[in-house]
């Protein structure tokens, strides 16, 4: 080592012990400061702030030059929507050209748009086209995992229309989105944006841009527009699927006409008086708009028909409940979506040729106008390993029928109900009659359905769980009939499910608790909503109204070990080649196995005892376990089946589809189809029968 080296090493060793020896004698100092120590500099501070803003600047200045503008011309070319058949084949092809038609400025009435600049966006003849207020709101709202309010400028709502239709809401694309609005905002004119959003905007009932609009509500061109249809026209672009007074319950059940219609006129009342306080209308000119202005009544659109047109609702609706990314029915209607749905093409049309089978040979409104007149069938197939829906007959032809039969209709399940109510004496157990109303396992008997024992009797005098007389309101007695009159003395509870006998029934219901046998059909998977809240003792056997599609998803509980897994229609969906929804299915436990195989093999009992009412659904060489269904006043037959494989239900009304809703009553069935009684142990049960037999075909036993 060198002279110097060695030197600046002694110098440099000396420095270092004095600020050694410095930071010792400081350390008492800077320990009093305590959390302190911990804080950064603000100086360190600022140079990482500017360092963040200035990344965060230099992506954006990146992105800002590499962005497209909006081309409104290019965006009229829609895609269609594809479904697809389980099987992986084409089922129906919704969409493809849009219904739109691009109009000039000049040609939308300035009320139009003043309308909708006063309902959405006040600044926007001013501001750059971006609101970051509303920005950050939609950003806070999406990292907390709710769906995203803010941030709609009507620039912003152009660039989404016209550049990110269909993504799924999330940081990156409300980003893509903030950086395509402010180039927007700065490179086109506010009528130009304003225009293009008008004409590529959806208004519902498939019409795209103000034109279409308006001669699919009003029959007349946009430029013939008062103000009052203007502003209702705007309440539109609020989303049409709740705002449009013709409803749209296939898509939402809550999106009833009557609740459309209130919506839209608050709003636009609303939109009205907001154009006044914003100068847009003279006072004395909204004082003439006070009657809101309906729009003609929906026409039937260019939809699937026969039964794809409600497989397609069925999935529709499903994907829009379910998919969990914010899709919504606007987005949906712009196309671009493959839906990979759970029905079997061989299924659906097996079930569609039973019930057509059926209908030929049995239903002549001909001969028999009294009886065989407006005779309607629903029915679904689900598969209990999975809760997949296989195969639904939602009516005659969804292009000219209102409604899916197979969905909820407001049919009584009638005695279909009963294996409910032994499930929930075989799983919950009946009341201790000495004990209080209230009781937990401790206090209860499970029952046996060969060993336990009720009345059969005619007009059975129904008691309270303690043994006295059960009393309404009014202090009336109930004296439970059976079908047809018949009366028998004490028999099994095994007895009574195959001989349909109403009474034993009713009286365990009380025993039991309606409350607890509620919830065993809530377990089993009847939604709460299609339940009859009431606790009177008629609830035990069927006053309750659910769907087909969930009284075969409940009976699929007991041919699944009781396992219950939800009904679903639709496997995954892609946009554009991007998977944005795919169905995970977790099913849960409703019955222990022991309880499923009990009311099976009580059920089966219905199906191969030659005195059962279900005799006729027999499957030869197949176990198959069911039900029968029937109700008060003949308005209603059911029957409802499974085998490990399906789980299939078939019901049958008569109602008069032309009567308004208000007006609307379930017919009588005594005579129809010939026999005295139409009873789900007759052309539901064979619906049933012929059904299955083609579609469990040659599979294992």
């Amino acid at each position: 080592m060198s002279t110097d080296e060695q030197a600046d090493g002694e110098n440099g060793d000396v420095h270092a012990e004095q600020s050694a020896a410095k930071r010792f004698a400081d350390y008492p100092r800077r320990a009093k400061s305590g959390w302190r120590r911990w804080i950064p500099s603000w100086k360190l501070v600022t140079v990482l702030c500017l360092g963040f803003v200035g990344g965060v600047l230099g992506v954006a200045t990146v992105a800002y030059a590499l962005v497209e503008v909006p081309n409104p011309t290019r965006m009229a070319q829609a895609q269609s929507n594809v479904y697809y058949w389980a099987d992986g084949g084409q089922m129906a092809s919704t969409g493809g050209e849009v219904n739109r038609q691009i109009i000039a400025v000049d040609q939308i009435p300035a009320a139009m748009q003043n309308a909708v600049i006063s309902a959405q966006n006040k600044s926007f003849r001013t501001d750059s086209g971006v609101d970051a207020m509303g920005v950050g709101r939609a950003l806070v709202d999406m990292v907390g995992g709710t769906e995203s309010q803010g941030g709609s400028t009507i620039t912003q709502q152009y660039v989404r229309a016209t550049r990110f239709s269909g993504e799924p809401h999330s940081l990156g694309g409300k980003f893509r989105e903030l950086v395509v609005s402010a180039k927007v905002g700065s490179n086109m004119e506010k009528s130009t944006i304003l225009t293009g959003y008008l004409n590529t905007a959806y208004y519902g009932r498939d019409a795209y841009g103000v034109q279409t609009a308006a001669h699919v509500y009003y029959d007349k061109d946009a430029r013939d527009l008062n103000v009052g249809e203007c502003a209702f026209l705007a309440t539109l672009l609020q989303g049409a699927t709740h705002f449009d007074p013709a409803g749209a319950v296939t898509t939402d059940p809550a999106a009833t006409p009557a609740a459309n219609t209130a919506r839209a006129k608050q709003r636009w009342a609303w939109i009205l008086d907001e154009m006044v306080k914003d100068g847009q209308l003279a006072a004395p000119e909204r004082a003439r708009f006070t009657h809101f202005p309906i729009p003609r009544p929906i026409t039937k659109a260019a939809k699937p028909d026969g039964q794809v047109g409600y497989l397609v609702d069925l999935a529709t609706a499903y994907f829009l409940k379910n998919n969990g990314k914010g899709i919504t029915s606007d987005d949906l209607a712009r196309g671009g979506y493959e839906i990979h749905t759970t029905f079997d093409r061989r299924n659906v049309a097996a079930l569609e040729s039973a019930v057509q089978q059926a209908r030929k040979a049995r239903i002549n409104p001909a001969q028999r106008p009294d009886t065989d007149t407006h005779v309607q069938f629903g029915g679904a197939s689900v598969n209990p390993a999975t809760g997949a829906i296989v195969a639904v007959y939602g009516g005659e032809g969804a292009a000219q029928h209102i409604g899916n039969h197979a969905d909820e209709t407001g049919v009584r399940v009638g005695s279909a109900f009963t294996p409910f109510v032994l499930a929930a004496a075989l799983r919950d157990g009946v009341r201790d009659p000495e004990g209080k109303p209230e009781q937990g396992p401790s206090g209860r008997t499970i029952v046996d359905p060969d060993k336990s024992r009720y009345s059969g009797l005619n007009k059975l005098k129904i008691k309270n769980y303690d043994g006295s007389p059960w009393k309404s309101e009014k202090g009336e007695e109930w004296l439970q009939a059976n079908d047809g009159g018949a009366s028998y003395g004490d028999i099994t509870l095994r007895e009574a499910m195959v001989r349909s006998v109403n009474s034993p029934f009713v009286q365990l219901g009380m025993d039991i608790g309606i409350p607890t046998v509620r919830q065993a059909a809530e377990d089993a998977g009847l939604l709460k909503s299609s339940l009859n809240t009431s606790s009177v003792p008629s609830f035990s056997i069927g006053t309750s109204s659910p769907s087909v599609i969930r009284m075969a998803t409940a009976y699929a509980t007991f041919g699944a070990d009781g396992q219950h897994w939800e009904p679903f229609s639709v496997e995954r969906v892609s946009h554009n080649g991007r998977t944005v929804y795919r169905h995970e299915g977790k099913p849960a436990r409703a019955f222990s196995k022991a309880v499923a195989a009990t009311v099976t093999d009580v059920l089966r009992s219905v199906v191969d005892e030659p005195d059962g009412t279900g005799n006729s659904a027999r499957l030869p060489g197949r176990n198959a376990a069911g039900r029968i269904g029937t109700t008060d006043g003949n308005k209603s037959a059911w029957f409802v089946g499974y085998t490990p494989q399906l789980s299939t239900a078939i019901d049958m009304y008569r109602l008069d589809e032309s009567q308004t809703a208000k007006s609307r009553q379930f017919l009588g069935m005594y005579g129809t189809g010939g026999p005295d009684k139409a009873r789900g142990g007759s052309l539901p049960s064979e619906i049933w029968r012929t059904y299955m037999t083609h579609a469990l075909g040659a599979q294992a036993r």
